[in-house]
């Protein structure tokens, strides 16, 4: 049973936007602390962001002032909207869910291409 759907990954300009989304089925969305992770090639798996079920936010440092993550509840949906984009951002990106930092759910991934 699929819990996690990403979607919104895609090939952009550098400098440029996209906008990630997660849709959760409704139990998730209402028990677990959501996030983002994502991995290069090559590279290990790093946190990106993550958003509590009271709506605190957390950023790795490489992002914050460029990305924002949000929730809307009516949806059951987890947002990444990110902004000035670079080529180093060029990855797989996985949403999460998770209780007690620990990650339960994963999604399937979006690759995310920043190139010009």
């Amino acid at each position: 049973q699929v819990q996690l759907v990403e979607s919104g990954g895609g090939l952009v300009q550098p400098g440029g936007s996209l906008r990630l989304s997660c849709a959760a089925s409704g139990s998730i969305f209402r028990n677990y602390d959501m996030g983002w992770y994502r991995q290069a090639p090559g590279k290990q798996r790093e946190l990106v962001a993550t958003i509590t079920r009271g709506g605190s936010t957390n950023y790795v440092d490489s992002v914050k002032g460029r990305f924002t993550i949000s929730r809307d509840s009516a949806k059951n949906t987890v947002y990444l909207q990110m902004n000035s984009l670079k080529p180093e951002d060029t990855a797989v990106y996985y949403c999460n869910a998770a209780r007690w930092g620990i990650v339960e759910y994963w999604g399937q991934g979006t690759q995310v291409t920043v190139s010009s």
